[in-house]
C-alpha cells in the first residue's frame, strides 16, 4: 500500500503541467499559450522540523495522517492543490491550510521552536544565560543548548518566543521545566496550528437570519405562556 502511494506521488511530480489552449478567430487554428512559471524553491528542513511527518505534525489540523502520501520533502513542497486532491488531501480548506503553511515555512516564518538549532529526537533543551550589561544591570536570556550542556557553552544560541520569569524560570508555549533547571521543548501535534474560530449565530452570512428566527420563536413562546395560543 505504501509503495503504491509513493509511486502515485512520484507520478504526480513527473506529470507535465497542462498548458491552456486558445482558439484565435480568423486563423482557423489553435494557438497554445505556454506560461512557464519558475518553480518555487524548496526550503531546507530545520533541526526542529527535519522531515515531512514532523512538519505535518506541528501544523496540526489532522494533517499528520497524510504523511505517508509524501515520499520526499521535495514532494511536500512541490505538489500543487490539484495534485494534493488526487492524493486524497481533503477537504479543500485543509489543502489551502497546508499550502499556506508551506509558503510560510518557505519564507522562514516558523512557529514556536522553529529557530531551535540543537534538537535530538524531537526534543530541545533551553537554559537561562545571564550576562552583565553593567556592574548593576544583569541581562537574562533564553538559549538553546546541546543536550546535557550548560548555558555557558559556546554552542548556545538565542531563541525567540521564550522569556525568563523571576530569577531563572523559563516561560513560553510548550516549555516544560526540567528537574535540574532549564526547560525542555518537544515536538507536539498542533503546536503551530492556526486555531479556527467558532461561528456565532450561524456566522456572518446567516447571523441576521438566525437572530430573526430566534426572536420570532421567543415571541411565540411568550405568547404561549400568556395563553394567546
Amino acid at each position: 500500500m505504501r509503495s503504491q502511494r509513493i509511486q502515485s506521488a512520484l507520478g504526480l511530480l513527473a506529470r507535465p503541467l497542462a498548458t491552456p489552449s486558445v482558439t484565435i478567430p480568423g486563423l482557423g487554428a489553435q494557438a497554445r499559450w505556454a506560461h512557464s512559471h519558475a518553480p518555487r524553491p524548496v526550503p531546507a528542513p530545520t533541526p526542529f522540523v527535519p522531515d515531512v511527518e514532523t512538519f505535518l505534525t506541528v501544523i496540526g489540523r489532522g494533517l499528520k495522517q497524510h504523511a505517508s502520501k509524501f515520499p520526499t520533502w521535495e514532494a511536500l513542497f512541490t505538489l500543487n492543490s490539484d495534485q494534493l486532491r488526487e492524493l486524497g488531501v481533503e477537504p479543500p480548506r485543509t489543502r489551502r491550510y497546508l499550502l499556506r503553511w508551506r509558503e510560510r515555512f518557505r519564507l522562514g516564518k516558523f512557529g514556536i521552536g522553529g529557530d531551535l538549532k540543537h534538537v535530538e529526537n524531537g526534543m530541545a533543551e533551553l537554559k537561562v544565560r545571564e550576562t552583565h550589561k553593567t556592574p548593576l544591570v544583569r541581562l537574562r536570556q533564553v538559549v538553546n543548548v546541546p543536550p546535557g550542556q550548560e548555558e555557558s557553552t559556546p554552542e548556545a544560541v538565542l531563541v525567540s518566543g521564550f522569556k525568563v520569569k523571576g530569577v531563572g524560570t523559563i516561560s513560553g508555549s510548550y516549555a516544560l521545566p526540567m528537574r535540574h533547571g532549564g526547560a525542555r521543548v518537544t515536538v507536539t501535534e498542533g503546536m503551530w496550528e492556526d486555531k479556527r474560530g467558532h461561528k456565532v449565530d450561524g456566522g456572518e452570512r446567516r447571523r441576521e437570519e438566525v437572530r430573526f428566527k430566534r426572536r420570532v420563536a421567543e415571541r411565540k413562546a411568550l405568547r404561549e405562556q400568556q395563553g394567546y395560543y
